[in-house]
């Protein structure tokens, strides 16, 4: 019976102890001004996590994480300095003393050490070589962590199919875990609608929270543009989908405009600012939009012309291109719009 008692009392300090295991991250660097604030934040959910000072080019975090490993990254205010990283519930160090900051050393966490490991290999590689070297990686490491955030990452611009034969590699745990789930995700809704074959529909909330659907302007000639408040390359084309709306509205054209943000606000204010006056919807949940899975959107700014037919008859047109083919397309149809 002591002896029990005396094992039950060893496992409960060691369960103790592993609560008590808390992540920080001690940091030396070079050239960073005093007072600099680093922000530490989650990737995947873009949760602040802490923020810490630089004083004499040294730095600590030090908080508690929800779960381990998390993927992350620490930056300045201003992006002039950032790392991304996989934290685990260590006590991490970061060494950019003879380096820069995005290739500083850290230790403390294997699942960092990988792939920072697998980056390495990877940099300076021509496109294709590189996604065979991923692709490679997560077909021999089924159970390592990385592998599923990676495909995760890569699902839409690798296609529906390869993601499938990656996908059914993984290991059980690496399927039921965030990234698995937002791979079955993305596997579900993907459609992945080429030029030639008829639009697929959608329904989804305008910011006035009303529900919209692609088909209600069955009959118009329709570009789905996705774009973002936060994406630079989308602001600066909207100057010319403006005009481009105004000219060719009168004869039956409309734009339905898909935001990847996560910020209501934002989206909203941008908007506005443009003087954007199509219909635009959104789910507020960044990359993981039902629409953007559907369509298969690996990058913005990306679109789809539909004709009146519901014929998908043009991607990623812009400027001069979209309205040559808009005059191609529709140069005889005068809808008369209220």
């Amino acid at each position: 019976m002591k002896k029990i008692i005396f094992g039950l009392i060893i496992l409960a300090s060691i369960s103790c102890s592993k609560q008590k295991e808390v992540f920080s991250l001690t940091g030396t660097t070079s050239g960073i001004k005093n007072g600099t604030v680093l922000i530490l934040e989650d990737t995947d959910t873009g949760e602040i996590l802490d923020s810490a000072l630089v004083n004499n080019n040294s730095f600590i975090f030090n908080t508690a994480l929800k779960s381990s490993p998390v993927n992350a990254v620490f930056h300045s205010k201003d992006y002039a300095n950032y790392r991304f990283v996989w934290l685990e519930n260590n006590t991490m160090t970061f060494d950019a003393t003879q380096t820069d900051f995005r290739n500083a050393q850290i230790n403390g966490s294997e699942t960092e050490n990988k792939s920072f490991e697998l980056s390495q290999l990877t940099d300076g590689m021509e496109k294709e070589k590189r996604r065979e070297t991923e692709q490679d990686f997560i077909e021999k490491n089924p159970n390592n962590l990385i592998s599923s955030s990676m495909l995760a990452l890569y699902s839409t611009t690798w296609g529906k199919e390869k993601t499938i034969e990656l996908y059914e590699q993984l290991s059980a745990s690496n399927k039921s875990n965030t990234y698995g789930k937002k791979i079955a995700h993305f596997i579900i809704l993907n459609k992945n609608p080429k030029i030639g074959e008829h639009f697929a529909d959608f329904e989804m909330t305008d910011t006035n929270n009303t529900s919209k659907k692609l088909s209600d302007l069955k009959g118009k000639t329709v570009l789905l543009e996705f774009w973002a408040s936060w994406c630079g390359p989308c602001i600066q084309e909207n100057p010319n989908l403006v005009k481009t709306y105004e000219k060719f509205k009168p004869k039956g054209f409309e734009v339905f405009a898909v935001s990847l943000d996560k910020s209501k606000e934002n989206w909203i204010k941008e908007i506005e600012k443009g003087n954007l006056n199509w219909e635009h919807v959104s789910e507020l949940n960044g990359r993981e939009n039902t629409a953007s899975l559907i369509y298969g959107i690996n990058g913005i700014p990306d679109n789809f012309l539909i004709d009146h037919n519901g014929i998908i008859v043009g991607r990623n047109l812009r400027g001069d291109k979209l309205n040559e083919k808009l005059e191609e397309i529709m140069p005889t149809r005068n809808v008369l719009t209220k």
